[in-house]
């Protein structure tokens, strides 16, 4: 008779379980003695499952759990959480578990399942219910300073849905300020921008156009060029498809009037769209609807301050078409919206001390109403230079520049549908002036 030896029929080579496999033939007696000794590969008892949490990284979740308090000698290989509806799935080797693919909106429950080498054990009870979601971050590229360089490639993000100081991002691809912003929900670009001041070593007038992803960090790459050189002191405007380019202080001292744009999620470069009614620089405010482009303000070439609004359908090249006015003639703003209204800050020659915001209703033309005050106390001037970026409730400002303080870091936000002075947000990284801000969580719109 052949002797079977552990594990084994007929080989000479005894084997042992472990805690994932016990291949084999076994007698009953064997596999007692191992179960008593916790070293049998045996289904897991159900994990207890923790709380599903929004990562708002889009279409995320991860999903916390504590491991069966006794395995009985099975070592666990992994665990899966499972959504539903639709029964995704993530994997992991302990908690917590993220699940990826999801729908940013929908809700999930998560169960949670163990695995050994003897198989899947039962399912965890469901989590609690959760979305996932896409952090609404706000990002503020570059900008001019007044010493050193006098200029920065600074790139910072934030979270307008939190107020806290902004963190780093990366760098873009040259040192500018005042470039023109445009988005879609997953990229941001500046176009164009310069050195206002020509500081040895530095790129002072700028036809390049940048874009970084927004929900990553990482320095920008390039998109391609303008049809012109550029000076600083542009305005961008965008929906989630076309960003639009217009006015600016070409690279020989002369004033833009024309519009140019890019699809943004296709890099190249930028072709004509149209016209302005007049030649305009000097950080005019601009801003969008799904539909429609909206600018204000800016300065003439003959230094005289301009309350004009105008507006563009961005889908359809073509010139601008009178919108309002605003309540006063003013320059070196910024400008952001909700899908419905729009904001532009407010600086004047003669109040010095403005430093206010105004709005108009993007889809009804007319003059802009009072919409409430600025956050920085200021010296002998208010903030200047400003830029903003929004989600489709809040708006977040950098208050760019002030006479006393020079560039500033000073962000500040207000609830866009509610009129009212605005309130502390938090700090840049850097103090600079003409930043240009964007945001992918308003739709593409900033």
């Amino acid at each position: 008779m052949t002797k079977r030896y552990l594990g084994n029929i007929i080989t000479q080579n005894p084997t042992a379980p472990t805690g994932n496999a016990a291949n084999g033939v076994w007698s009953l007696a064997e596999v007692t003695a191992y179960k008593k000794a916790t070293a049998w590969p045996t289904l897991p008892e159900a994990a207890t499952i923790g709380t599903a949490t929004d990562s708002e990284t889009g279409g995320k979740i991860e999903v916390a759990f504590t491991p069966p308090a006794e395995l009985y000698g099975g070592t666990i290989s992994q665990y899966t959480a499972t959504s539903s509806p639709g029964s995704i799935t993530g994997n992991s080797t302990s908690s917590p578990t993220t699940v990826s693919g999801l729908t940013n909106g929908t809700s999930y429950t998560f169960t949670v399942s163990a695995t050994t080498g003897a198989g899947t054990g039962p399912l965890s009870s469901a989590s609690n219910s959760v979305a996932p979601s896409q952090a609404d971050r706000g990002i503020f590229m570059a900008g001019q300073v007044l010493g050193g360089s006098y200029a920065t490639n600074t790139i910072d993000y934030i979270n307008i849905k939190s107020s806290g100081n902004a963190t780093d991002f990366g760098n873009l691809s040259e040192v500018r300020g005042g470039g023109g912003a445009a988005a879609s929900s997953t990229r941001a670009l500046c176009m164009g921008g310069g050195d206002i001041f020509g500081a040895g070593g530095s790129v002072n007038y700028s036809a390049r156009i940048d874009y970084v992803t927004i929900s990553t960090t990482g320095n920008s790459s390039i998109f391609g060029n303008l049809t012109a050189s550029r000076r600083s002191q542009m305005g961008g405007l965008s929906n989630s498809t076309r960003g639009c380019q217009m006015f600016a202080q070409n690279s020989n001292g002369s004033y833009s009037g024309f519009i140019e744009y890019v699809t943004i999620a296709t890099t190249g470069n930028a072709a004509n769209f149209g016209e302005l009614s007049e030649t305009i620089a000097n950080s005019a405010a601009c801003f969008a609807s799904p539909t429609r482009g909206v600018f204000c303000g800016g300065n003439l070439s003959n230094n005289s301050l301009r309350n004009q609004i105008e507006y563009i359908t961005i889908a359809s090249t073509g010139n601008s078409t009178d919108f309002g006015d605003l309540a006063s003639a003013s320059y070196r703003m910024g400008g952001t919206s909700s899908d419905t209204r729009g904001l532009a800050t407010i600086y004047t020659n003669s109040d010095y001390n403005s430093g206010y915001i105004q709005y108009v209703t993007i889809a009804s033309t007319g003059n802009a109403t009072t919409f409430g005050n600025l956050s920085n106390p200021g010296g002998s001037y208010k903030s200047s230079y400003c830029s903003a970026t929004s989600n489709n409730t809040t708006a977040v400002i950098h208050e760019g520049y002030n006479n006393s303080a020079g560039g500033l870091n000073v962000v500040s936000s207000v609830t866009i549908a509610s009129t009212g002075n605005a309130a502390d947000f938090g700090d840049l990284t850097v103090a600079r002036f003409m930043s240009t801000a964007n945001s992918g969580t308003h739709g593409g719109l900033q």
